[in-house]
């Protein structure tokens, strides 16, 4: 087998002298901080059966898709879970992708044109800067949540369109922040977004499931769903399965069946994948009582960091995502692996995931967590920074 080519080589040992080589972890069986199964539905047996039970009253026995969806693999179970989906979030359509990746990779490399504009928070996730590197259109990121920073390029692009040119202009969020678990005020970017007639798009992957009285998100639970041009959500945090879905209008729908490549050119989900997505959307519906344990249990982690002084040390969040800045790979690394060996699966987010200096120990908060265990991980959190 022929070896590595001496500059990737050397790329390895760089991470490594910087104590930020990636490593798969191992499976464990720890109290589980880490994960992004907020409701416990990738674990839950309710679903998991009537899954199979589904399956097998409709007669789906195809263990593959068979193909890209423009060709062989677009089976029933897609149209009936799409409309579903839609009618959830209150949206005219939506489009399952193979997963958030493809959505937001297919999204901003087909529907933002050439000479278009894109401007998007700073902390966007990877899959969205990865999507508009692929686009033809010319982009800025604004300074985090900072809508002074927004409106200042905002401003200079509607003096271009007074001059003349024409363009449209795209302005790029999240509604939960996947490495810092903060939002942004959706009424001040939506009426930013009407004053200078933008296309607002955000992603919703660690909001739905947490916010709303159903899970469907914080756009919803502003109720201002009608603001957006398109919210792209996905089915492995809060809905505990995998994919992802694209809402927006009909005509957006079609344009990205014809002109996204990440969609186009893929085999499509199984019709188990397809299904386990229908009857977890089902029980977002009817589990409410497990949402409003998650809400609790957030609640209750945001009070106790309070009481035992270390809220200075988080990333202010409502979310099920909670940060606590620790600088330094090796020192959040020592912390993460201390709290891992008293039984509590908690990760160290290391540079240059996040930016240098911003390194941290990420709490990811379930219904399924108890109040002890919560009180516990903090207390030992504090003993171990303290």
């Amino acid at each position: 087998m022929k070896k590595l080519p001496q500059s990737l080589h050397q790329k390895l040992q760089l991470r490594q002298q910087n104590n930020a080589l990636r490593q798969l972890p191992v499976a464990n069986d720890l109290i589980d901080f880490s994960s992004n199964d907020y409701l416990g539905f990738a674990r839950s047996e309710s679903i998991f059966n009537q899954t199979h039970q589904y399956l097998f009253e409709n007669n789906i026995k195809i263990n593959g898709a068979t193909g890209s969806r423009l060709i062989s693999g677009n089976h029933n179970l897609y149209s009936i879970t799409e409309d579903h989906i839609a009618n959830f979030h209150q949206s005219e359509s939506a489009l399952i992708f193979n997963s958030g990746y493809d959505a937001n990779v297919g999204f901003f490399s087909s529907v933002p044109q050439r000479n278009d504009i894109i401007i998007y928070d700073e902390l966007c996730h990877a899959s969205i800067r990865d999507g508009i590197q692929m686009s033809k259109a010319k982009s800025y990121k604004f300074n985090h949540n900072d809508f002074e920073d927004l409106e200042k390029r905002l401003s200079v692009c509607h003096t271009e369109r007074s001059r003349g040119a024409f363009f449209e202009l795209y302005v790029i969020t999240e509604s939960v922040f996947s490495m810092d678990g903060d939002s942004p005020n959706l009424e001040q970017l939506i009426q930013l977004s009407e004053k200078y007639n933008c296309l607002l798009v955000i992603d919703e992957a660690h909001s739905i499931g947490v916010f709303g009285e159903h899970g469907e998100g914080l756009v919803q639970l502003s109720n201002r769903q009608d603001a957006i041009f398109a919210r792209i959500i996905t089915f492995g945090k809060g809905v505990g399965c995998h994919g992802a879905a694209i809402l927006g209008s009909s005509e957006l729908k079609n344009y990205l069946v014809n002109f996204a490549r990440s969609f186009i050119y893929t085999t499509g989900l199984s019709p188990h994948s397809v299904a386990t997505i229908l009857i977890a959307y089902q029980h977002l519906q009817s589990e409410k009582e497990t949402i409003n344990q998650l809400k609790s249990n957030i609640q209750l982690f945001n009070q106790l960091k309070i009481q035992l002084g270390l809220k200075p040390l988080f990333v202010y969040s409502k979310s099920a995502i909670q940060c606590a800045i620790i600088p330094g790979n090796e020192k959040v690394k020592d912390i993460a692996t201390q709290l891992q060996h008293h039984g509590f699966d908690v990760k160290a987010i290391l540079s240059p995931t996040v930016p240098e200096g911003q390194e941290r120990l990420r709490f990811c908060i379930h219904s399924y967590n108890t109040e002890k265990e919560i009180s516990e991980v903090l207390k030992l959190l504090a003993s171990l920074v303290f």
